[in-house]
């Protein structure tokens, strides 16, 4: 098998797993609030869609209150297992998960392995497509050769994460933001592995390694199909009393109109619409200064809030993070 040649362009983000003892809440949040379709499993099982796919969201009851595994669709075969020798030959473990979890995630052809932060990450080859209409408040969703979205994590060792993703999935830097909140100065690296934009950003506290962030990613995104989406999603969590975190606003990289609402997990969950889609015959890394062009403000922040993130930043001092040494790429540079 050959690892080396390159998955770039046949990866994308088809899933997340959260873990989570606040069900009701959360099904209101997914429901009533984003708009998504919802099935109830078990007491301690449920899913959200957003598309044909069976699954985009499993929700599975435990005490993390965070992410716990991303699921990444393959192509084909081919590619599936040339990641999968590609992690062997690193000399890191792979599960190859039971038919009753690939089920759950609505999957075919379930691998396991570790990923930086705690987050697992898996990957599969074919998605388990639902028979049901959808019943949601929102139009539509866009997934497709983009993935489902994006994840944002905060790290102390952001070199080694763009390492990981790198050795992995073949993932390409897409751009830097430099952005200052409340005197922090953080950096922004944005990675694809497809069309999109972005499928993983990485944020890091410059010249200090801190994590600010309490959970393991620092927030979620989806693709609303209209303008109207976002806007009547943006008012039911007002209405429904979910905790907004920055108000509507446009980013200078990706160009995407988006809001961030906080989830009842405590990580945040933005709703956007139309990003700009990457041509690869083009495109040039580059550094833009601020994460918005206009908006994204903070909705509700007291200094309450701002010493808890001071206080979880001096705990990680103390609290090493792992980035799956094997895996995070000896050599990739952030100049």
């Amino acid at each position: 098998m050959n690892t080396t040649a390159s998955v770039f362009g046949s990866v994308h983000l088809g899933y997340i797993v959260i873990e989570t003892d606040r069900f009701t809440d959360w099904r209101r949040f997914g429901t009533d609030a984003i708009g998504m379709h919802h099935d109830d499993l078990s007491r301690d099982l449920m899913r959200f869609r957003l598309d044909d796919q069976e699954c985009r969201f499993l929700i599975q009851r435990g005490p993390a209150e965070d992410v716990v595994a991303t699921g990444w669709h393959i192509d084909d075969h081919a590619g599936f297992e040339q990641i999968e020798a590609r992690i062997r030959a690193h000399g890191v473990p792979v599960i190859h998960g039971s038919a009753e979890e690939a089920a759950l995630r609505g999957v075919e052809r379930l691998l396991r392995f570790p990923g930086p932060k705690g987050i697992t990450q898996e990957i599969y080859t074919t998605p388990v497509k639902s028979a049901e209409p959808l019943r949601m408040l929102s139009s539509g969703f866009v997934t497709g050769d983009s993935g489902m979205g994006h994840i944002a994590i905060t790290s102390t060792r952001p070199t080694q994460l763009r390492g990981y993703f790198n050795t992995v999935f073949d993932a390409r830097l897409t751009d830097y933001i430099d952005e200052t909140i409340s005197g922090v100065k953080l950096k922004i690296r944005f990675l694809r592995v497809n069309e999109r934009h972005h499928s993983i950003a990485i944020a890091a506290v410059q010249g200090l390694r801190i994590d600010p962030v309490r959970t393991r990613v620092q927030h979620l995104n989806i693709q609303a199909a209209t303008l109207d989406d976002v806007a009547q999603s943006y008012q039911r969590v007002h209405e429904l009393g979910f905790d907004m975190a920055l108000s509507v606003g446009r980013h200078t990289n990706d160009k995407e109109l988006s809001y961030y609402a906080r989830t009842p997990s405590g990580f945040e969950w933005e709703v956007g619409w139309n990003p700009i889609v990457i041509d690869e015959t083009t495109w040039e890394p580059s550094t833009h200064q601020g994460i918005s062009i206009w908006g994204h403000t903070p909705v509700g922040q007291t200094i309450v809030d701002k010493l808890d993130q001071f206080r979880f930043g001096a705990r990680s001092l103390a609290r090493p993070e792992n980035t799956v040494p094997a895996l995070s790429g000896a050599g990739i540079s952030d100049d």
